[in-house]
Formats: structure tokens, C-alpha cells, sequence
């Protein structure tokens, strides 16, 4: 059995390791990324286009085994603020590599350095590192792999005899494009749009990988999109899922993946069809009502899957199969999906807590806010966007980050904490006929000034958050991150949230475990997580479009009671602001 990459392909396959190589890994994973700029191929347009990134896009894999310690120096060789985000990674103990910009560090500048340093214990799976200062991560991204410790025979399912990371995103033929919600300009496979998109060819765009029939191969899926949640389908083939945000899932046979921004999901596909060639394709779940009003990019993006021996397209052998793809607006198909995920419990791993400490109730959407007017305006002052949580519409501090000034204990001037547990105001939150200014839902409409507010948690809490989406403006998916923490998914459902029945809906033995929920559109959803990791962690929605107008938190864990559990001293080189 064989698995290997085709040339010029930019899915990265690994074949399954034996154990005499598991036994012969470093205890430390050190790699060097240069953050520079390069000129890199338009999509479907003549000429090159200048992007910020990690030797190319998608960035350098990292893998590492469990228990590892990984360094990664960071050389800012490029012309913005700069700051990387492993997603997915707990930091237990290492609060100040976890990377968000003004969160838990100040940014990299321009010519500068700083080495993060964090340990991978107690994690399995596929997640995926980005930059977390501005629009970068768009360019600035790629695969973190963490493997059993004991080897490919670890895995709580079939060793497959090859695996390929299969990383998702958007792209923007003008970078400059990016900030400015303009619609991608075309979806990418392992950074190539395939050859769907007027003046792309199979030979140079398409990402590619073979398989031999009657094997079985693991797909590490990762959204790296800044906005877009995408349908995954592989013609003539089906799945089984086995784990999501590294956390492992029973078995879940589909024959369609969906999945948010942030999100990563890991399937076995077994290469039994005809021996041919089938394209992988990805497609938009548009889950927003109204629709946006620039639309969205409804292009099919593909990558080939090609059995070993099949002669290649237009050698000889017919056109790819391509799969049946979802509407962009197949909420059931993508409510199905996702609700259809379970833990695969295991002896020594967590499991739900039954007791709660902390309760809230959050609305995640968009509102709408008044600029002050100047007193010579004449016109009606136009409201702006914002998005907000629980009323709040959050914004970064400029002058200190929040993990710094928690540690100096001066947050003054740097947050504040009283970031509520409820909305100001009870209303038919996902019902848009009562959004009219005077009516109850007018306190969220328009919500006040942007502010840094944080949720203080005494370390070792049981918090449980029921999410709920709100109307206002328009219903959406937004998908929820949680740095710090896997989170249970206790259950998600449509509509207002009644504790009286959601409460029973509730999986308290077996629910998944998340790092970011894709809220269901004009739903909610319930998750409980253990504030057992002291430091500053951001809640945000990983839709950056929506983060960028303040759809985020910050929760501040408090110490522990043990020198282990207390917030460490910042490392020597943490940037300075």
C-alpha cells in the first residue's frame, strides 16, 4: 500500500509511522518561521499578487507527538504587527504563547522576534496554527499535528495505511482586499482553487494526491477561511468521522463534512470505487438571513484524488467525477452534521461535569450603532455595524495587553470586569419582526460604545453558557472559539432557548468536545467547560469579519491554590508594546 504526493501538489501526506520511529522522536519540536512578504500567483487574473506569509500558502507543517514541547521562533521580516495563534493548543501553564493580539501579548513588530514555547501534553489530534493580529491569518496559517504518543497503532480506530492533511481557505487577489469585506475571490484546497475557475488548468492549480484502491486514508480537515463554513464531499466516496477540534469522536458515517471557520475535522475515507480519478470538492454554507448584501462566491472549488494506475485526465481517461453538492443554504444537512457528533469516551479522560457554578446567558449577533454627530451635520447620522455579546461590543486595548496588566494587577485603563452574564433585555431574540427602534429589542439594536470588558472565573469553576443567536440585523452561524479550554456540546437546537426544555435535551454522558461551535443560525446552543487554566482567554467568533466589530469576550481565570497552577512570569523576550 502506497500514498504519495504528485508533484506540484500542496497536500502534504504522511504515511503511517511504524513504532520503532515513534520510539526515536525528539522530545522537542523546534521549527524557524520567516513572516515575510512574497509575491504569489493570482487566481484566474494574470501577474502576481504581494502577500504576507510562511514560506507560501498554506505554511509549514508542524507535528509533533503528545507530550512534546514544541519552539517556534518568529522572525517579523514583514511590514505588520505580527502575532501567532495556536489553535487548538490548551497553554496550560504557558498563558503567554497562546498569541492573540492585545490578549496575551503585544504584537511582533516589524523587524523584531520572539520564540513561543508551549508543551502538547494531554492533546491527540489535528489543529492548526494562524496569525492573530489583523486580517493576516488569511495568508499567515497552517497544520499543527499532534500523534499518539505510543504511534499510529494508538488510535482509537483502524490504522490507516496513509494520511493527508487537507487545509481549506479563501482567497483574495488583492490583499488589500481583505480588510475590507470584499467577496473572496475564490476558495482554495492546499492553497489552489482547482481547475473549475475560468483560466486555471488541472496541471498547475489543482492540489493532488493518489490513493491505491481498497486502502484506507485519514483526512486532517481544517477551515482556515476568514469567513465561509464549506460542504466537503469527495465524489463516489464516503466518511467516517473520528475526531473533531482533536477530540475523538464515535464513528460517524457521512458521505457529505461540514465545517465552520476554526473548526478542523478528522475521517477516514476508504479508496474503494472504480480505479479513476474523483475530485474533492468544497463548496459555501451561506447559513446568514437576509443574505449579505455583496452576496458570496457560489464557485465549486476542487482538488483530485487519483487511484494509482489510472491513467490522468485527458490521457486516455474521462473527466473527474464531480460530487453533488449541497445548496449554499442546506442548514439541515448542515444541522444534521453537526448534531450527529458524540464523544468516543475513553478510560482516564474527562468527563461532563454534573455540577455548574456559573451560569450565563449570551445573545451572539450584530447590531447597529450611532456615530457621535458633528454639531455642523446637516443629514441624519448613519448607523455603523457592530456585533456584540450580551450587549457588548468588544475592542483590543492599545497600550498594554490584558494578560500583562492582569499579571502587574493594574487592569485601570486596560479592561474592566464586568462583562454581564445576562442580556440587558428578554425578547423574541431570533424573531426579526420585533426589531424596530422604541420596541424591546431596541437595547440590543443599538448597544453603547465599544469596550474591553472580561468575566472573572474563580480557577477550578464549572461555567456552563448557553449561546444564543440573535436576529437583529440578520440570523447567522457564528462559530464560537474558546481559547484555553475544550468545551462539552451539551446540546443546540433552533429558535429561543427555554431552559424548561433544552435542559432535557442535555447529553451529559457522551457529548462532543469542541474548541469552536458553529452556533446554529437563529439557534442556540449549550456548552460547559472547567475554568482550571489560570490566564486571560478570548472568546471570540472566528468569523473575522464579525471580530473585527467586536464580536468577542475575554473570560479571566483566576490562580489556583498549587506554584503549578498560578499565572507564570511573561518569558524574557515577550514583546513589548
Amino acid at each position: 500500500m502506497h500514498f504519495r504526493i504528485m508533484p506540484g501538489s500542496w497536500l502534504i501526506l504522511v504515511l503511517a509511522v511504524s513504532s520503532a520511529a515513534v520510539l526515536a522522536h525528539a522530545a522537542t519540536v523546534e521549527h524557524t518561521f520567516n513572516v515575510a512578504t512574497l509575491c504569489w500567483p493570482r487566481i484566474s487574473q494574470p501577474g502576481d499578487v504581494s502577500i504576507t506569509a510562511v514560506d507560501g500558502v498554506p505554511g509549514p507543517v508542524i507535528e509533533a507527538y503528545e507530550g512534546d514541547t514544541v519552539v517556534v521562533h518568529v522572525i517579523n521580516d514583514s511590514p505588520h504587527n505580527v502575532t501567532i495563534h495556536w489553535h487548538g493548543v490548551i497553554q496550560r501553564g504557558t498563558p503567554w504563547a497562546d498569541g492573540p493580539e492585545m490578549v496575551t501579548q503585544c504584537p511582533i513588530r516589524p523587524g523584531t522576534r520572539y520564540t513561543y514555547r508551549f508543551n502538547v501534553s494531554g492533546q491527540e489530534g489535528t489543529l492548526w496554527w494562524h496569525a492573530h493580529a489583523s486580517f493576516l491569518r488569511a495568508t499567515v496559517h497552517g497544520a499543527l499535528i499532534i500523534r499518539p504518543r505510543a504511534g499510529a497503532g494508538a488510535y482509537p480506530f483502524p490504522t490507516p495505511d496513509g494520511e493527508a492533511v487537507v487545509l481549506l481557505g479563501e482567497w483574495w487577489n488583492d490583499e488589500n482586499a481583505i480588510s475590507s469585506n470584499v467577496i473572496a475571490d475564490a476558495y482554495t484546497i492546499n492553497g489552489k482553487p482547482g481547475d473549475l475557475y475560468a483560466g486555471e488548468t488541472t496541471a498547475n492549480r489543482s492540489a493532488k494526491f493518489e490513493v491505491t484502491r481498497n486502502s484506507t486514508y485519514l483526512l486532517r480537515i481544517i477551515n482556515a477561511a476568514l469567513n465561509t463554513a464549506f460542504f466537503f464531499k469527495v465524489a463516489g466516496h464516503t466518511f467516517t468521522v473520528v475526531a473533531a477540534d482533536a477530540s475523538y469522536t464515535t464513528s460517524y458515517e457521512t458521505d457529505v463534512i461540514v465545517i465552520a471557520p476554526g473548526q478542523t475535522v478528522d475521517a477516514l475515507m476508504a479508496a474503494d470505487a472504480s480505479p479513476g480519478c474523483y475530485y474533492m470538492a468544497i463548496s459555501s454554507y451561506q447559513s446568514a438571513f437576509p443574505p449579505p448584501p455583496g452576496g458570496f462566491n457560489g464557485n465549486v472549488t476542487t482538488s483530485l484524488v487519483e487511484y494509482a494506475g489510472a491513467a490522468a485526465p485527458g490521457g486516455g481517461q474521462q473527466a473527474p467525477a464531480l460530487p453533488d453538492t449541497p445548496e449554499p443554504t442546506d442548514t439541515d444537512t448542515a444541522n444534521r452534521f453537526y448534531t450527529g457528533l458524540t464523544a468516543l469516551v475513553r478510560p482516564g479522560m474527562p468527563r461532563v461535569p454534573l455540577t455548574v457554578d456559573t451560569r450565563m446567558f449570551v445573545t451572539v449577533g450584530l447590531g447597529l450603532r450611532y456615530p457621535p454627530c458633528e454639531p455642523t451635520q446637516t443629514t441624519p447620522c448613519q448607523p455603523i455595524p457592530v456585533a456584540t455579546m450580551n450587549n457588548q461590543s468588544f475592542v483590543l486595548p492599545s497600550a498594554m495587553s490584558m494578560l500583562d496588566a492582569r499579571y502587574r494587577n493594574t487592569p485601570d485603563g486596560v479592561y474592566t470586569r464586568d462583562f454581564p452574564d445576562r442580556p440587558p433585555v428578554e425578547f423574541d431574540y431570533t424573531n426579526r419582526t420585533e426589531m424596530v427602534v422604541g420596541g424591546s429589542a431596541a437595547a440590543l439594536l443599538f448597544p453603547g460604545m465599544p469596550a474591553t470588558k472580561v468575566r472573572k472565573l474563580e480557577y477550578n469553576a464549572t461555567v456552563e453558557m448557553v449561546l444564543q443567536n440573535t436576529a437583529l440585523v440578520g440570523r447567522e452561524s457564528h462559530p464560537m472559539h474558546l481559547h484555553g479550554f475544550d468545551f462539552f456540546v451539551l446540546a443546540q437546537g433552533f429558535g429561543n432557548y427555554d431552559d424548561a426544555t433544552g435542559s432535557q435535551q442535555f447529553n451529559l454522558r457522551n457529548p462532543q468536545e469542541r474548541n469552536t461551535i458553529a452556533v446554529p443560525t437563529g439557534g442556540w446552543a449549550v456548552i460547559r467547560f472547567v475554568a482550571d487554566n489560570p490566564g486571560m482567554w478570548f472568546m471570540h467568533c472566528h468569523i473575522d469579519s464579525h471580530l473585527s466589530i467586536g464580536l468577542g469576550m475575554v473570560f479571566e481565570v483566576e490562580d489556583g491554590p498549587t506554584p503549578d497552577t498560578k499565572l507564570p512570569p511573561p518569558p524574557a523576550d515577550l514583546p513589548q508594546c
